[in-house]
Order: C-alpha cells, then sequence, then structure tokens
C-alpha cells in the first residue's frame, strides 16, 4: 500500500480511515449482495435505509428485512433503518428521494461516523471497487471529496454503455457540513473505479417495477413499454427500454451511441463475488440474457 500512495503523490497513513457505506434500498437484493460482498472487508458500518414507498409514492414491502437474513455478514456492522412514504400524488419525484436522502444523513449519525471517517455515497447499482476503498482508506492526501469513474453496464455485465458514470463519490466526513447527495460536487475524479450495472434485474417483473418506481417515471410515455415481451428483447438487443436518444451533450457524443450497445463478451474485471458465483447470477454475465417472469 505505501507504493500504491506514492504512485497518486499521497502518503501512507499509520492505521486506515474508518468506511461507512450508506444506501437506500429499494428492491434490489442481488445487486446488495455483490455490492457488500465486495466492499465487505473494508467496510467499517453498513447503513441501509428502507421506505414503505417508492419515490413515485407507490406502496412497496420492506424488501430489505424480508430478506434480512441472506445479510448476516454484515449484521455485526449493520445499521438498518425504515422511514414511512410521505405519498403525496402529483409531487415531483425527486422530492420524495431527496426527503429520503436527508433522513439517510440522520441515520449516518446513529451509525456513529465522525469527523474525518470516509463516506461512500452512491446508489446501490453504482458500486466502488475493493482496491478502489482500500486505497482511500490507506492514504493521506485525497482530496476531501472525490467522486469515483464507474464502468457503466445496462442489463447486465454483458452492455457496456461507456467508461464514464461519475455520480458516485467518497468524502471525508465532516459534521454539520457533509450532506449526502447525488450530484457533481468537486472536479476532482478517480479513474476506473469501479461498476455501475442500471437495470440489472434478475426478473421481469423487477424492471417493471423500477419503471414505475424511480425518479424517472415521466419516461414510461406509453403502456406498451412496460409490456414484459418488449421488455425482454429490448433486454436482449440492448435498446432503450423507453425509447430514448442517448442522454449526451454533444450531437457527436449522441450519434456515437445511437442504436443497440455493443456487446462485451469478457468478464473479466468484474466483482469477484459475482464470478466466484457466476451460476447463482449467470444473468448478469455475457451470453444469458433471458429473464424469469418472475
Amino acid at each position: 500500500m505505501p507504493w500504491l500512495c506514492k504512485l497518486h503523490g499521497w502518503k501512507v497513513r499509520d492505521y486506515p480511515r474508518k468506511v461507512y457505506d450508506a444506501v437506500l434500498f429499494n428492491n434490489e437484493v442481488d445487486m446488495l449482495t455483490i455490492r457488500w460482498k465486495e466492499l465487505d472487508p473494508y467496510i467499517t458500518q453498513f447503513v441501509l435505509l428502507e421506505s414503505n414507498s417508492t419515490f413515485t409514492s407507490i406502496p412497496k414491502p420492506h424488501y430489505f428485512a424480508t430478506n434480512r437474513k441472506r445479510f448476516d455478514f454484515v449484521e455485526p456492522r449493520l445499521t438498518y433503518g425504515t422511514i414511512g412514504g410521505r405519498f403525496k400524488k402529483g409531487e415531483n419525484p425527486f422530492v420524495e428521494e431527496a426527503y429520503q436522502r436527508v433522513a439517510l444523513d440522520q441515520l449516518l449519525q446513529a451509525a456513529g461516523i465522525e469527523d474525518g471517517d470516509l463516506l461512500i455515497m452512491s446508489d446501490l447499482d453504482e458500486i466502488p471497487s475493493a482496491h478502489t476503498i482500500d486505497l482511500l482508506r490507506w492514504c493521506d492526501g485525497p482530496p476531501p471529496i472525490l467522486h469515483l469513474n464507474l464502468n457503466d453496464y445496462l442489463y447486465s455485465f454483458e452492455f457496456n454503455v461507456d467508461h464514464s458514470s461519475w455520480r458516485a463519490s467518497i468524502h471525508q466526513y465532516q459534521k454539520g457540513k457533509t450532506r449526502y447527495a447525488h450530484y457533481r460536487q468537486t472536479d476532482y475524479l478517480l479513474a476506473d473505479s469501479g461498476w455501475h450495472c442500471s437495470f440489472c434485474f434478475r426478473k421481469i417483473s423487477d424492471f417493471v417495477f423500477k419503471m414505475k418506481a424511480y425518479s424517472h417515471t415521466d419516461r414510461v410515455r406509453f403502456k406498451h413499454f412496460l409490456d414484459p415481451k418488449r421488455i425482454q428483447n429490448v433486454i436482449c438487443n440492448g435498446d432503450d427500454l423507453y425509447d430514448m436518444l442517448p442522454e449526451e451533450y454533444t450531437f457527436k457524443e449522441i450519434i456515437a451511441k445511437m442504436g443497440p450497445i455493443p456487446r462485451s463478451y469478457s468478464a473479466v474485471h468484474l466483482p469477484s463475488y459475482l464470478l466466484n458465483h457466476a451460476d447463482e447470477y449467470s444473468y448478469l454475465l455475457p451470453g444469458n440474457c433471458i429473464r424469469e417472469k418472475g
């Protein structure tokens, strides 16, 4: 580790920083397992907040509570909280999302986070690599706020969209100043820091639920977008679930990404737990696009 810190222009610490991983949970049990198994050796406290409502005010069960036994390996280091949804019809979904993120700030304080501890701020499907977290906890010199450059995948690790996912971040916690957020907070970006696997679900029913539940529900412009047969075809072709143009900042980038996402046939440099349990999570690997109906 001293050599890796030096390569970045940083100094090695006498002891590693404490690390807190905090997430909002919807229903992504498989992805949470892969995330926590990847980070397990280096996390001081896992912090998870679950609501009985989606961001779009759809009632939902406490899926984590139902599946909690699957996560016995983190139980001694788990701070779990629940929050009631506000169920305000017609409200912008981002208001509910912000409400839950504020509650996550409060749960972090209950978990015992202190000044100087590292806090991972990312959506559940934005998974920092273990070596990234180990590097940052051992080195003095990284910026107090650092965004993580993640390899960006859609539907599975077969469809590598690009390498430009950046919203996940690592913070050196400061009481009264650090706020849990999911937008640009600094110009510093650490390259090749992990994986973002969006809409990487086992069942077609999970795709339908997510499309109805998350903050961009306005993208479901037509009822047939939720048809299971259509969704299955979209997944296998690497097309867009919402039949939208690529979200880019220049015409050059839009044109370059038009059409289906090119397939990747490589399973190298993916989360180690996924590769070591390939039979269980085969739907996330190249060549396995068919999903369970659910």
